[in-house]
């Protein structure tokens, strides 16, 4: 089973969500505080953090920041329900999803799951073969995405993308040209059908968008009033 970093600096809700998650198989590691969770993530190569924001000496969007520097490991953050800019920060900043408190350890324990489906894409068991099958790839002009890889490229740069906005991106890509509503690519992106604010889609995609430019494409077009879309002429290679 995947492993997940459980970070916050109250041991009691560490202590309720480690033992969520190993109910339900996931092997757990903890940290106290943002230093640890750097040190524990470098050295236990988590498959998806739980991260608290409000941390002393280092809070979780700064230890967000770091992680984003060379990893696209999972993140879900916990806030209070009064930190609504915090949460929009730590999303921008590449956070793939959030729970307020007090939460219910089931819900969070479904959106661990749920995010780690998006990373993960649909598996199934391959026949048996000697060789395995090709990688799917989704391809719109410049812009490759390894649907089995979950690895986005734009020409020959390969772009890190969260489990969210790879999922948003992909969306975009099966249908060049069509408007998607914010209400649309949270369906797609969140699984487990649960409600988003706009300002959390417009956060994955403008990081969507600052990392395609980083490497040279601007595919992604707004749509005032109504949502975005995929240039229909990215399509053309």
């Amino acid at each position: 089973m995947p492993k997940v970093l459980v970070v916050d600096d109250d041991r009691h809700i560490r202590d309720v969500v480690a033992f969520a998650l190993r109910k339900e198989g996931f092997t757990v590691a903890e940290a106290g505080d943002g230093a640890a969770a750097l040190a524990s993530a470098e050295r236990e190569k988590p498959d998806l953090l739980v991260l608290d924001i409000l941390m002393p000496e280092m809070d979780g969007t700064e230890v967000c920041r770091r992680l984003r520097a060379t990893s696209p490991v999972p993140i879900i953050f916990l806030s209070s329900k009064d930190d609504e800019i915090d949460r929009v920060v730590g999303l921008e900043l590449g956070g793939d999803d959030y729970v307020t408190k007090p939460f219910s350890p089931r819900e969070l324990v479904a959106r661990v799951k749920a995010v780690l489906r998006r990373r993960d894409g649909t598996t199934t068991t391959p026949p048996a073969a000697e060789e395995p099958p090709p990688h799917r790839v989704l391809r719109r002009g410049p812009l490759a995405l390894d649907l089995d890889a979950h690895v986005a490229r734009w020409n020959d740069t390969a772009i890190e993308l969260t489990a969210t906005e790879f999922s948003m991106l992909r969306t975009l890509a099966e249908r060049p040209g069509k408007v998607f509503t914010r209400d649309n690519l949270m369906e797609r992106a969140y699984d487990d059908r649960r409600y988003v604010s706009d300002r959390t889609i417009d956060s994955h995609v403008r990081r969507i968008r600052a990392k395609l430019a980083a490497a040279g494409g601007a595919p992604i077009e707004t749509v005032h009033g109504v949502g975005y879309k995929l240039a229909a002429a990215t399509a053309v290679s």
